[in-house]
Order: structure tokens, then sequence, then C-alpha cells
């Protein structure tokens, strides 16, 4: 009986595989292993196809761990934000997590369930066994109780959104500037007064826009008018829009966010307002979504790419050089006219 030859085959994954067990089946050195698995530019891009094809028939993946203790550093920020649910922490984390990419860093996110000392304190411990270079908070500052929260050591942190800049580095933006941008723009329309619809009261951005809109008309000679909140939500904006519909006297509202100005186009409408011609609308944030709205939204801007590059840049600043600085970095806004501002009714209308 012919002897059978034995059919070749895939090699199979060797759980314990080694650098030195993918440079042999690559016909690599160690070397070039080693600047593959770490992204290292410089390997011959067929070089790299054989090294990569090596590694995934021997199961090999480079140890992260091993190779951050080599360099000093894990080359990844983590990100603790409590809620995920507003246009200003998403888009913030979206340009944080791709300025981080261009960098060469991964981001990590921990969440904070609820907004208490206690689940902050655990978010923070948790980064000692996620292993991070650096982290960075979008969060209230009065949650960041230095005397509560142990740090874990040489991890720097950054803040977004707070007044913390005496103890941390904060990276905001101009709340203030574009809130008061808003105003001017619609007391130079022509109205007497400018009604706010304000953000959450425990909100650092929403006080800072709504001390911004108070001052704004105090030095304008003019008596802010009752304080309306929501909270971000369209919803909070509509029923914030019903009670507004009803001042015969309002004739200008200015509102924290885009979210809650597309709730009180709504409740305007309802009630027969026009806007722009019996009402101005200004929002902030200018979301994707501001242009199409009806009328298009007149809304403050916030470069949200900006704070978010802002922020990996002062970071990581912060990681390479143990930079204790201080101090807040702020971005500036810009106001974008669109169609629902105009001068006030004429009287009598």
């Amino acid at each position: 009986m012919a002897e059978r030859t034995p059919v070749k085959g895939p090699r199979r994954p060797r759980a314990t595989a080694s650098m030195a067990d993918v440079a042999r089946l690559a016909g690599v050195s160690s070397q070039t292993v080693s600047r593959v698995s770490n992204g290292y530019a410089g390997v011959n891009e067929e070089t790299r196809e054989q090294v990569l094809a090596a590694m995934k028939e021997l199961g090999y993946r480079p140890n992260s761990a091993a190779r951050a203790l080599k360099r000093g550093e894990f080359r990844t920020i983590g990100v603790i934000t409590f809620s995920l649910s507003s246009t200003g922490n998403v888009r913030t984390l979206e340009a944080i997590a791709t300025s981080a990419a261009a960098e060469g860093y991964a981001v990590t996110l921990l969440p904070v369930a609820l907004p208490t000392q206690d689940e902050v304190r655990g978010a923070f411990s948790r980064l000692e066994e996620l292993a991070v270079d650096a982290v960075i908070v979008i969060m209230e500052v009065h949650l960041l109780d230095a005397a509560t929260i142990m740090l874990p050591p040489y991890v720097q942190v950054l803040v977004v959104d707070s007044d913390a800049g005496e103890h941390y580095t904060v990276v905001d933006t101009d709340q203030a500037g574009g809130s008061r941008t808003a105003v001017e723009h619609l007391l130079g329309l022509g109205h007497d007064t400018v009604w706010h619809l304000g953000g959450p009261e425990d909100s650092f951005a929403a006080q800072r826009r709504t001390d911004a809109w108070r001052a704004a008309l105090a030095e304008a000679g003019r008596t802010p008018p009752p304080l309306i909140r929501g909270d971000w939500s369209a919803e909070s904006g509509y029923r914030a829009g019903l009670e507004l519909a009803a001042q015969e006297d309002c004739t200008a509202v200015f509102a924290a966010n885009d979210q809650m100005a597309l709730g009180l186009l709504r409740a305007l409408h309802e009630r027969g307002r026009r806007v722009p011609e019996d009402v101005s609308v200004i929002g902030f944030d200018d979301i994707p979504e501001a242009g199409s709205f009806l009328p298009p939204l007149t809304t403050v801007h916030q470069d949200f790419a900006e704070v978010g590059r802002l922020c990996v840049e002062a970071v990581l600043r912060k990681v390479r050089q143990d930079d204790p600085e201080r101090g807040t970095t702020l971005v500036p806004t810009r106001l974008v006219i669109r169609e629902s501002t105009a001068p006030p009714p004429s009287p009598g209308r």
C-alpha cells in the first residue's frame, strides 16, 4: 500500500508565539518585527505585509504592557464624562478621539452613571487597571473634589467645560463671549430686551451663558426679563416656548442651545407667533441640522474640533514634559446669522 503524503494545512497558531518566531517565519529581523508592531515608518510595504501575515498565522499579539513599560507610556488617554446625551459632550468626545488618533493614541471612555462623588471616585480608581497616560474630564467641576478623589500617580489631568483653571489645566469654549455676541446682535436689530431660555442650573456652561446674558443687558441699560430654564432637550424648549409665546412683549429669545431652540420654534409656531416677524430666536452650538430648521437658525458656533485638538495637545504636553501647568484656554466662538432673527415688529402690528 502506497504511503500517503500528509497534506499540509495552515500552520496552527501558537498561543505563546514570540517576536523571534514571527521574525523567523517572515524572514526578517526581530527589530523589523518590532518596528511593524509599533507602527513605525521606514519599513518596506512588502516587508510589512510579510510580517503582518506571519503575526496572523502564528496568532502573535504584541505585548502592549511590555511595550508601555519599555517606552514609559501606554499611548492611551482616558476620558471621563457624565452624560453622552448632550450635543456638546458627544461632539467634544468625537473631536478628542480624532485628535488622539492623529497623535497615535487610543481613547478609553469611562462613563459616570450618576453625577456623584462615589461614581467619580470609581471612574478614577479604574484608571490604574486600564493603564492610561492621561485623563480628560468632561464634567462639572464641583464633582472634582481633590480632598476625596485620589488620582493615580503620574496620570496627567485636563478638564473641559469648567472654571477649574486654578487647580487644573482647562480647555473651554468662550461661553461668555458667544452669549454676549448673541444678545448684542438682537439688541442691535432694535429689540428692547432679550429673553433667555437657559440650560440646567447645575451646568457650568449654562451658568456662564446666563451670566453673560444678564451682563450684556445690564451694560446696555436693559432690565433682564425673568429667566426660563430648560434641560438642554427640545422637549424642554417646547414647554418653555409655550410659556414665552404667552408673553406679548417677548420679541427676542436667546436659547442656551440649539436643541431647546428647536422646541421653542415649534411652540411659537403652534401659538401663531411667527419667527422672525414676531419673535427672533438665537441658539448656541451650531449643530449640523441648525441650517435646516424652519426657519434656518441663527446661532453661536462652537468649534468642537478645535476644543478636542487643544485638549489632546495640552494633555500630551503635560505627559511629555510632566508639566503641572494650570489655567484656562478659551476657544473663540462666532455668530452664524441665518433667517430666525430680524428687527422687532412695528408698534401696533
